[in-house]
């Protein structure tokens, strides 16, 4: 199961963990994924997983 966002395809991100001795190791950033159900056109239910952040910006698009 791959940690993309099944709307927006957003996916892991690429940075660094900086201490106070300002040293430098390689960290990953994941995607806050939720799993939602939508229902689809013939009426059936779907699990798929979408990034928190997507599904604010479609709450918001909603209203």
């Amino acid at each position: 199961m791959s940690k993309v966002c099944a709307i927006t395809g957003k996916g892991p991100m690429v940075g660094n963990n900086v201490s106070h001795a300002n040293n430098r190791t390689k960290r990953r950033f994941m995607p806050n994924l939720r799993t939602v159900r939508i229902s689809l056109e013939d009426g059936t239910t779907r699990k798929i997983r979408v990034a928190a952040s997507t599904l604010r910006t479609m709450k918001k698009q909603s209203k």
